[in-house]
């Protein structure tokens, strides 16, 4: 019984899931914090974009 005890105390195979699930979530949480940031300025370019693509005429002769 003591042996099996010390077996799983010294055991450390579950620990490296424990660190990609911390490394994961904190890659994650970045990803939705640059989202956050840089979504108001792309909104704004495809807009100004939008304006210019539509203000411009196609000529079909030369």
């Amino acid at each position: 019984m003591f042996k099996l005890a010390k077996n799983f105390k010294n055991d450390e195979s579950g620990a490296v899931t424990v660190d990609w699930v911390v490394l994961t979530a904190a890659i994650v949480g970045l990803g939705i914090a640059v989202l956050a940031a840089v979504s108001d300025g792309v909104e704004n370019l495809s807009s100004d974009i939008d304006t210019q693509l539509s203000g411009q005429s196609i000529s079909t002769s030369f």
